[in-house]
């Protein structure tokens, strides 16, 4: 194993052993950042190995595993986080400390204190080739429209921002408003950052776009609307939704016909952010009403399929069907295969970081539910993996989707100025 120290703060390296941990410490060093996957190669130690070895030597440590050719921003964030709750200086490490060096080298692009036409000669001094980097910095200067996401890790639901570069346009992709169960607390903390992010770029919000009525958070479309006068869209099934749901929550006065948005997308209609083309995807299976939204190069698909590493979404909810959703799946992978696909929650396997952005042909490659299975047999893995999930559902469900059949309302105040939810006992 071969150790670089790039900074005072850093040092990368190739693969430890158990050994060399303690080491580390000796060495002066407070965490380590482990870069590399699982499995990538026979014998080597892997998260669960390293994280017990960091503890014995007494340094903290993090998960970040990347793919040279598959770095995300989401990635580069999440090492630069690490690195800033570090208590002293930090071994980052992958197989040869490539990716570990692309990584910090990334984040000093973006943050403005290397210029990218420096990066290679930066990796060339201490050993290393990021022409990879080049190539990251290159593809992301293309790329429209820009995306900035925003992460709720009490539900593991990530938010968009999808702006327009030349522009300044943009939409808001599946906020969230906060709620807390346990005190029946609400909040717009969340979507007060997605607005402070749109004012401090110099933004124009076009439209409030949700995918399906979610069943694990409450949405922020309505605060949203109200903030910036955006109009609000869903998907047109949303009425067979709130069908379904008027009954079980025994609920007469519910309009059923989606008036409470001001667009119901149908499969394949168009709009534009800003100059840029969208369309719709009718993508049910995960619900009646899911859909994804095609901008540009990117695809925001929500739970239909998470990253490579977590598969695909769950099936057994009311109106979800496993052959849907992988009708569904084949039509998001039938797009070009560097069509980035955005995934509306992450929920961290292997205690990693979060990580919400794949393409087509990453998930071709490596999702287990897709990668050479058909429709028989993802039909069958996933209603058994649906089977060993947490009964009841979601332990939002029957809280959020009283509010989000209505588009994001709360319920109106009673008599003394109070707002209640109403639970159906029984009903699932």
């Amino acid at each position: 194993m071969t150790c670089v120290k790039v900074n005072e703060l850093l040092s990368v390296a190739g693969q430890p052993d158990a050994a060399a941990f303690a080491a580390f410490a000796a060495d002066g060093f407070a965490a380590v950042i482990n870069a590399r996957p699982d499995g990538e190669e026979p014998g080597q130690p892997g998260n669960t190995a390293e994280k017990a070895s960091a503890a014995a030597a007494g340094l903290s440590y993090s998960f970040v595993p990347v793919k040279g050719a598959e770095i995300t921003e989401a990635d580069i964030f999440a090492f630069q986080a690490t690195m800033a709750q570090a208590k002293g200086p930090v071994v980052a490490h992958c197989k040869s400390g490539t990716r570990a060096l692309t990584l910090h080298a990334l984040g000093e692009v973006l943050d403005g204190r290397m210029k990218p036409g420096d990066v290679e000669a930066f990796g060339q001094n201490l050993g290393f080739d990021l022409a990879g980097a080049r190539r990251f910095l290159e593809k992301r200067a293309g790329q429209a429209p820009h995306v900035t996401a925003f992460f709720e890790p009490r539900t593991c639901s990530v938010q968009y921002v999808v702006s327009a570069p030349k522009t300044k346009r943009c939409a808001i992709i599946d906020p969230v408003l906060d709620f807390d169960e346990m005190s029946g607390a609400t909040g717009t903390a969340n979507a007060d950052a997605i607005l402070a992010h749109i004012e401090s770029e110099g933004l124009t919000v076009e439209w409030i776009l949700d995918t399906h009525p979610h069943a694990d958070h409450f949405s922020a479309a309505h605060y949203l609307h109200e903030k910036t006068g955006a109009p609000t869209a869903i998907g047109a099934h949303v009425t067979d939704v709130q069908t379904l749901w008027k009954e079980i929550y025994n609920w007469p006065a519910l309009k059923t016909d989606g008036s409470q948005w001001d667009q119901l997308f149908a499969d394949g209609d168009t709009f534009e952010i800003g100059g840029l083309k969208a369309r719709v995807m009718f993508s049910p299976g995960h619900t009646l009403a899911s859909i994804t939204y095609l901008i540009g190069d990117a695809a925001f698909v929500h739970d239909t399929m998470f990253t490579p590493d977590s598969g695909t979404a769950r099936t057994d909810f009311p109106g979800g069907s496993a052959a849907a959703l992988w009708q569904s799946i084949q039509a998001i992978l039938s797009l070009p295969e560097e069509t980035r696909l955005f995934s509306g929650h992450d929920y961290q396997p292997g205690g990693r970081h979060p990580r919400w952005e794949s393409t087509v042909a990453a998930q071709k490659r490596a999702n287990p539910h897709i990668a050479g299975i058909d429709e028989a047999a993802f039909v069958a893995l996933r209603q058994a993996r649906d089977r060993t999930l947490p009964k009841p559902k979601p332990k939002l469900m029957l809280h959020a989707l009283q509010v989000n059949i209505r588009g994001g309302r709360l319920p109106d105040p009673e008599e003394n100025g109070r707002r209640y939810l109403k639970i159906p006992l029984d009903a699932l």
